[in-house]
């Protein structure tokens, strides 16, 4: 059952939310962790009850490292309850928990993700038999899971318990935490370098941040123009148009889209399960944290008004913009339908406002669209091509002979 939202829910120190309802009958899936909860929201619930004992198993390894288990246990402890009002304040919804319920749950779920992440990048040894590794299908749902909004704990609890727990590695937290996901999100060196600089609210948050531009202010609307800016007509039509689609070649972020001399390039984007919850969640939280720029929100509508139907999504697959792994070109137009239903979006502080702008301006120029019908019409094929080339041949030589026709006439009159 819901609890009241809470006052601070409005507040820059609130960032860990429920989904908006109207969201999760778009697609439930997507916002509900399926095999661990970590945080308030969906403690205790029978389906997640799998992972608890492994918490346990994990908290005894991590402490077992250490020369006083008891003690760097209790140090743990009176960390996380020194800051147990600010964390409260985190979540947007009143909770229930005790004092002592509620800092023993955010120490262990800390622990848990720390000790996973550490065991997983090969920080620290694991045991080869270990089932939370060795089978093949839980890393990738521990995955998603940890980036789900309602399923969050604040970074800071975990920067907390990371430096209590040092491990005299020489790495960040951040940094670690993006290698981790790494693993469903290759990040290439030069993001893992910069990950100390990233300043997340959450897991989700560090992630979301890891592909955003690094002036991250909330971005004042645009007021160049009064007058009502379009949005982006779907792929088919920017073609047919003469727009050309082209792959850009930047493995920092799938954010970076260019558009100039009538070319839109567009990184690459591995769209599968993942990427698709990742997506969702971004948004949803984009939606109702109002101290952050909506970059993953102006990115997922952007590619939601190109891709208006299975066709547009097939041409960007042929184009290599989307590598789908996700299913039919049916399924990932559906995804990026329903990713805009129930969204708020301001076109003009969005950070493609411009891009948008100018592939509009491209696209209603009646000489570009002559031009390209012309070219569609007579060029789409190389034989259509020749055959062109050949009828204006025929012409010139036709013009030729016709002007030494004219030629050779008035020369035997001027001759007379």
């Amino acid at each position: 059952m819901p609890k009241l939202l809470s006052e601070t829910a409005g507040s820059s120190s609130c960032c860990i939310f429920r989904v908006p309802q109207s969201l999760v009958e778009i697609n439930e899936k997507a916002y509900k962790p399926r095999i661990v909860s970590i945080g308030p929201y969906h403690h205790g619930q029978e389906h997640l009850m799998m992972i608890e004992d492994h918490k346990w198993r994990f908290l005894r390894h991590l402490l077992s490292r250490k020369q006083d288990p008891s003690g760097t246990l209790s140090l743990c402890f009176r960390a996380v309850a020194n800051l147990e009002m600010n964390i409260r304040e985190c979540y947007s919804e009143t909770n229930e928990f005790t004092s002592h319920d509620f800092v023993e749950m955010m120490v262990l779920d800390g622990c848990f993700i720390i000790e996973l992440f550490c065991k997983f990048t090969r920080l620290v040894d694991k045991d080869p038999n270990d089932p939370i590794f060795k089978m093949n299908w839980i890393i990738p749902f521990l995955m998603r899971d940890l980036l789900k909004l309602e399923n969050q704990i604040p970074f800071r609890v975990l920067q907390s318990l990371f430096d209590i727990l040092a491990l005299n590695s020489g790495i960040s937290l951040a940094w670690l935490t993006l290698k981790f996901f790494s693993y469903m999100l290759e990040r290439p060196a030069s993001v893992l370098d910069k990950a100390s600089t990233f300043d997340g609210k959450h897991l989700l948050d560090l992630v979301r941040l890891s592909f955003c531009p690094t002036d991250n202010r909330e971005r004042p609307r645009d007021e160049r123009r009064d007058t009502f800016l379009r949005f982006v007509q779907p792929a088919e039509k920017l073609h047919r148009a003469g727009i050309k689609f082209k792959t850009r070649n930047n493995k920092d972020s799938f954010l970076d889209i260019k558009f100039t001399n009538g070319v839109l390039r567009i990184p690459p984007l591995p769209m599968d399960d993942f990427i698709s919850s990742f997506f969702l969640n971004c948004v949803a939280f984009e939606q109702c944290y109002g101290h952050c720029p909506k970059y993953i929100t102006d990115y997922t509508t952007f590619l939601g008004g190109l891709i208006h139907t299975p066709t547009d999504a097939g041409f960007l697959s042929d184009h290599k913009i989307i590598e789908n792994f996700f299913g039919t070109d049916e399924e990932v137009a559906c995804f990026f339908t329903n990713v805009g239903k129930d969204v708020a979006f301001e076109i003009r502080r969005s950070y493609l406002s411009k891009l948008i702008e100018d592939v509009n301006e491209y696209y209603w120029n009646d000489w570009h669209v002559r031009w390209a019908s012309l070219r569609h019409k007579y060029f789409d094929s190389p034989w259509s091509g020749i055959s062109v080339l050949a009828a204006i041949f025929l012409l010139i030589l036709t013009t030729i002979q016709a002007a030494f026709a004219v030629i050779s006439y008035i020369r035997p009159s001027n001759n007379s």
